[in-house]
């Protein structure tokens, strides 16, 4: 008999599937699993928070287009970890979220008044794909595959797993639990779908006259952008992407077409004859992928691909669904497009929606040159941190109308360097995305926009970026208030007196509490302070924060927030 702990046993299960990185506060109960992880080549980022553990991972694998683990206590830190992975549920992150219990003894059936007893499996089974209690230790690597195989099947998404706080230390024969490769029990690559469907597929695109190709977040996971925007070359086509897979098509490419640039887009849209969707379910931000913001389904063709047979034709009717790989059926799809038509001219359609753009950046620049009367207009401290970081930065949002702002003059160019919580609209997820996001592409900068309000929910996970030396800008826009509720109070005809709820203190110093940390921290009041603020920042070396004063009246009327409130109703 070869002996194991139940702890080695999950660390090996991890090692199995890739992981290199696991988030989450330590607790007593985890002790023979994360004693033995680093063996097993696990890196271990203890956090201040459970749900800022759960954001961590999402940055992480949204970046590295992994499965990630986050770990949790019995009760109230499982109980904690589970607002984050609402959050992975949502986005479509598969975080693998493991979570301790207490003994089944007086548990597994609960007696009535244990200690942190909380019934974490049925709390997280309407936010996961999978949600499972451990009974028997023996069978922990079956129960992990399970998990794994939900989480990364289709639609990706987050997948619990309970232990008893006993086992983790329990001996058991390795050779009942035996821990198979990925390779060995999951579907790794779907495939391009069938080549009939496929040259269907091109057959539709080629004989188009207005072919519009739009993206979802699963062109991004499946590496598949490329091949997406070298099919809208070739077909001459108008492009856009779902908020979340923004950098898909670069936003400055002739052909592309802005979510919120609600003229161009909706107009393309609306006269294209043939719609080709790719990894997005068409959802709320997408105006349900029907009129006004699209065209209507009965005199448009449209095809969908996506991995997830329950996307196909969710939210919008459709000519041809092709259940596949993104990247496999584009590469096929493009293949048999270029053995039916030569590249095609642009076509003048595409220049007159130019044309409404163009008057739609025109009307946006009376936004950034408001002058303020205190602090910085925030379109200009966006503007700036922009053109101060690289193209293939990372980019980060967090907050309300902190990110209308960020959305209007924060440019994304490149693939997989925007993250956003565009499902939930999660405040505090900001900063734990950027750390995430730079443990998983260590070279690349990092910045992060975010609002005061917003900050306040994980900040003292600065303390973890300085701990586990990951330098990353945070950028604080501070209007000593919750911006966009003051907007819709604005907007709801309230005058000043009547806007209860939405001030913060003044005499918060967000770059003080950075530098109580050992993190370097700034306060920025001028615009023309900006950039060498930038400079010094980075220079540091360090996880860095600069508090930006922004002017309160301008911040409350953002670029973008009647598009925001509209899209909301269709």
């Amino acid at each position: 008999m070869s002996e194991i702990t139940v702890g080695e046993l999950l660390a090996r299960c991890l090692q199995a599937e890739g992981i290199e990185m696991m988030f989450g506060i330590i607790d007593g109960s985890h002790i023979p699993f994360t004693a033995q992880a680093p063996r097993y080549g696990i890196r271990h980022i203890n956090c201040h928070h459970e749900e800022g553990a759960v954001h961590l991972a999402e940055g992480y694998t949204r970046i590295s287009r992994k499965p990630s683990v986050v770990i949790g206590s019995p009760g109230p830190g499982g109980a904690n970890m589970l607002a984050g992975v609402s959050s992975a549920y949502a986005e479509g992150h598969p975080i693998i979220a493991i979570a301790c219990t207490r003994r089944r003894l007086t548990t597994d059936p609960d007696r009535g008044g244990a200690w942190q007893a909380t019934d974490l499996v049925e709390m997280a089974r309407p936010i996961t794909k999978y949600s499972a209690l451990v009974r028997q230790p023996e069978r922990l690597p079956e129960m992990l595959r399970a998990a794994f195989r939900a989480a990364l099947t289709g639609r990706p998404g987050p997948a619990f797993i309970a232990i008893p706080d006993e086992f983790l230390g329990m001996k058991i024969d390795a050779n009942k639990a035996p821990v198979y490769p990925s390779s060995n029990y999951r579907m790794i690559n779907m495939g391009s779908g069938d080549p009939a469907w496929i040259k269907q597929a091109a057959e539709i695109l080629t004989n188009a006259k207005r072919p519009f190709l739009h993206a979802g977040k699963g062109v991004l996971w499946a590496d598949a952008v490329a091949e997406f925007v070298a099919l809208g070359n070739h077909l001459a086509a108008g492009m856009s992407t779902s908020m979340g897979a923004r950098g898909a098509v670069p936003e400055d490419h002739p052909h592309y077409f802005f979510l919120f640039d609600m003229q161009a887009s909706a107009l393309a849209r609306n006269e294209a004859d043939v719609v080709l969707v790719v990894g997005s379910r068409l959802g709320e931000y997408d105006g349900w992928g029907m009129p006004p913001a699209w065209g209507d389904p009965s005199r448009q063709k449209t095809i969908q691909i996506d991995a997830d047979p329950a996307s196909i034709g969710l939210n919008r009717p459709v000519d041809l669904g092709i259940v596949a790989d993104a990247k496999a059926a584009l590469t096929s799809l493009l293949a048999e497009v270029k053995a039916q038509t030569p590249p095609r001219a642009e076509m003048p359609n595409l220049s007159r929606y130019r044309e409404l753009t163009q008057q739609t950046m025109m009307e946006g620049m009376q936004y950034i040159m408001a002058q303020p009367t205190h602090g910085l207009n925030p379109g200009q401290m966006v503007f700036g941190a922009r053109t101060f970081f690289p193209s293939d930065a990372i980019s980060v949002l967090d907050g309300g109308n902190t990110t209308l702002w960020g959305v209007a003059y924060n440019q994304i160019t490149e693939p997989n360097s925007f993250l956003y919580s565009v499902k939930m609209g999660f405040l505090g997820t900001g900063l734990p995305f950027a750390i995430g996001a730079k443990l998983a592409n260590p070279e690349r900068q990092v910045y992060c926009i975010t609002g005061d309000g917003a900050a306040g929910f994980n900040l003292m996970e600065m303390e973890t970026a300085l701990r586990e030396n990951i330098p990353l800008v945070v950028i604080v826009a501070v209007d000593d208030g919750w911006g966009m509720e003051r907007s819709a109070y604005t907007f709801q005809g309230y005058p000043p007196e009547q806007q209860h709820g939405v001030d913060l203190s003044n005499q918060l110093r967000y770059d003080l509490i950075a530098q109580g940390m050992g993190c370097y921290g700034e306060k920025v009041d001028d615009v023309d302070q900006l950039a060498p603020a930038l400079e010094r920042a980075v220079a540091s070396g360090k996880p860095a924060l600069l508090h930006v004063t922004v002017d309160q009246a301008i911040n409350a009327d953002p670029p973008g927030y009647k598009q925001f409130r509209y899209i909301r109703t269709l």
